[in-house]
């Protein structure tokens, strides 16, 4: 039921749904002694099916013990094209499930125990006898008690003195009086410890200087992993280790002192520190509404964007430490203020969800417990679908800590004020402070890097690498084919047009596509450069015969963005074919319009440049799988129409497409 909650309670957002129905069927037959638990869910049943089955049986060779079984079954048909997103979402929160079911049962055999409940009588079917003259039958139960064996209780005793030996090392334990901070020290620079906490921080601490090869962390920051961790020392080790061994492998501890943001980000990130909130906590604002988060990644890269993301947690840690020492008392963590006035649907853009995601996994696994508080202001209609897709990877002593307000509902009582002083809210929240936050805005497109380009980093923090670069010639067009099994499959792309002018056409071919010889191109014999364009379509390929079109041609204007999507009705290969426009001659004279030989004089050599990015959703509900990408101009047309210029829906072909500016 936990899985039915998480997912269906977060569709139930969307939709602004009040009510979710579930259908749960408990079968016990005390003859067999067995319980079986069915559920599945009928709310948002066409989108995504859940089926659990639990059972509780006697064990076949000891009768005093209880086997527990579980299974459940995960089909998602359509989750807004974040389906694989949406499994692991699942897969955690069965995990669990399953983790805190195992505790529940634990804490009531423990209470049982403790009100002196050592057995439960057994059931027996009914004595069926006959009363003196009458004919009724009454049936009347025979429970007799029966006392568990001594050697049974001596059995569970040394289980449960197995029990405590094998997870000894992980609980924390009184220290000796040798193993004591200083409480002035204590109190200071670490806060309020009981004794099995502060012994947890000591031990934890002298193996790292007894095992640990380098730079030893301050007491601040092990104790942030061991809170993380609710003090368990196994548990706290394994992420502190793995995160110093990321920290000398990537020299982070050096981020701020050798390496500079780029001038695009100090632009047009719009992020910085303002001033502390009321409990000294240093306050980072983050204007994520007026970010343009996809210029922001296509001219810079996952990697600076990641890297940028750590610079700002280090400079956190830094700030910290001198709170600290400015308010006389421990301040480990910051305040964070996330103002959402301006988010639409061009934030939810597929590679930059991605890239959001991965930033979240590495901040979350090298940087537990800094975050003391995060307010959430003017969250939009759209906010919940991307709170939908980010919230699962985000630690859940984290996401107690996000408070969140709609519309204007944070100058009302319980909001901004109560968290931070009047006199420094920012102008742009109606206060009187004025904030140096970059106020963001487009990044120009003549700011966008090629892979190629982006490739030329030192320090690899990233390893994927989203997007890929083609050079496309008059005479030579860039293609690429994508092979499709499934035929309900959705294939979608998103590509810029850096330089000239390009007809994007897809096709498609039951025959295998073979790239040609690395030679001359076309009857230009122009060389390909570096292997960045690649012709499929064989010459001696007929139209109509060895491979078809499937969609009309969409003429691309040097600038534009362009993402679409294609449901694939057959199954084969799919041919993306970026090709060279030509300018039409102008129709009543064989003299050229003086706009055609501007054009012309732009595209130097007959050369035009994309970047590209494409990915294939597979899905048995085309309608549902698209639902993310048809949305965007009817469900929030309002929301997605300040950055779309223009859209084309071709209904005979099943395909939407958009450009921004």
């Amino acid at each position: 039921m936990e899985i039915f909650n998480k997912i269906c309670g977060n569709l139930s957002q969307i939709a602004g749904v009040d009510y979710v129905y579930f259908v749960q069927k408990n079968s016990l037959n005390r003859q067999d002694r067995t319980l079986h638990i069915e559920a599945y869910n009928e709310t948002f049943s066409n989108r995504v099916i859940i089926n659990e089955h639990c059972c509780y049986t006697v064990h076949p060779d000891n009768e005093d013990w209880t086997c527990f079984e579980q299974s459940a079954s995960l089909d998602i048909k359509s989750f807004f094209g974040f389906e694989s997103t949406v499994e692991k979402i699942a897969m955690k929160q069965y995990t669990s499930n399953i983790k805190k079911g195992k505790e529940i049962i634990e804490y009531y055999l423990k209470q049982m125990e403790e009100e002196g409940i050592t057995f439960v009588p057994r059931w027996t079917p009914p004595v069926m006898y006959k009363l003196e003259n009458s004919t009724s039958h009454i049936a009347r139960p025979v429970s007799p008690a029966i006392n568990i064996p001594d050697t049974a209780t001596k059995e569970g005793l040394n289980n449960k003195e197995v029990l405590n030996t094998s997870s000894s090392s992980s609980e924390p334990t009184a220290g000796t009086p040798d193993d004591k901070l200083d409480a002035d020290y204590i109190k200071r620079y670490l806060g309020d410890l009981t004794p099995l906490q502060e012994s947890c921080l000591i031990r934890l601490r002298q193996w790292l200087q007894e095992t640990h090869k380098g730079k030893i962390p301050k007491d601040e920051h092990i104790l942030r992993f061991l809170r993380a961790r609710d003090f368990n020392i196994d548990k706290a080790r394994e992420v502190l280790c793995q995160s110093l061994t990321w920290r000398k492998q990537h020299q982070v501890d050096y981020i701020l002192d050798t390496w500079n943001p780029p001038q695009v980000l100090q632009d047009y990130y719009a992020g910085g520190w303002h001033h502390h909130d009321k409990d000294g906590r240093p306050l980072y604002v983050l204007r994520l509404g007026q970010m343009d988060t996809k210029g922001l990644v296509r001219a810079l890269g996952e990697e600076a964007l990641l890297r940028y993301v750590l610079s700002i947690n280090e400079e956190g840690l830094r700030r910290c430490e001198e709170n600290t020492k400015v308010f006389g008392r421990p301040i480990s963590s910051w305040t964070c203020l996330v103002d959402l006035e301006g988010l639409n649907m061009r934030h939810l853009w597929r590679p930059g969800v991605k890239a959001l995601l991965r930033i979240i996994e590495v901040v979350e696994a090298n940087y537990p417990e800094t975050l003391g508080r995060l307010l959430i202001l003017r969250a939009p209609r759209v906010f919940p679908v991307l709170w939908t897709l980010v919230s699962p990877f985000i630690d859940d002593n984290t996401r107690k800590k996000f408070l969140i307000y709609a519309g204007n509902d944070y100058q009302g009582p319980g909001g901004l004020l109560d968290y931070i002083d009047k006199e420094i809210i920012p102008d742009f929240l109606s206060g009187e402070c004025m904030c140096d936050v970059p106020e963001g805005g487009l990044v120009p497109k003549s700011l966008y890097r090629t892979a190629e380009e982006l490739e030329n980093e030192d320090i690899k923090l990233w390893t994927e690498t989203i997007y890929q670069s083609a050079s496309v010639f008059k005479g030579a067009p860039h293609e690429i084919f994508i092979q499709i099994v499934d035929a309900s499959s959705v294939i979608t792309w998103d590509f810029d047009v850096c330089k000239g002018d390009i007809v994007f056409n897809i096709y498609h071919s039951k025959r295998v596509p073979q790239p040609p010889k690395k030679d001359s191109l076309g009857t230009h014999s122009i060389t390909s450069p570096g292997g960045n364009n690649v012709q499929l379509i064989d010459k001696v390929w007929q139209l109509g015969r060895d491979y078809s079109m499937v969609e009309s041609p969409l003429i691309c204007k040097e600038g534009e963005s362009v993402q679409g999507s294609h449901v694939t009705r057959w199954p084969g290969f799919y041919i993306l074919q970026w090709k060279f426009h030509s300018m039409p001659a102008c129709a009543t004279t064989n003299l050229p319009r003086v706009d055609d030989v501007l054009a012309s004089l732009q595209v130097s050599s007959h050369k035009c440049k994309v970047m590209y990015y494409t990915e294939v959703i597979g899905s048995e509900d085309f309608r549902g799988s698209m639902t993310s990408l048809e949305s965007s101009h009817s469900g929030f047309s309002q929301l997605s129409a300040a950055t779309t210029s223009s859209s084309q829906s071709h209904s005979s072909s099943m395909i939407s497409r958009w450009r921004f500016c």
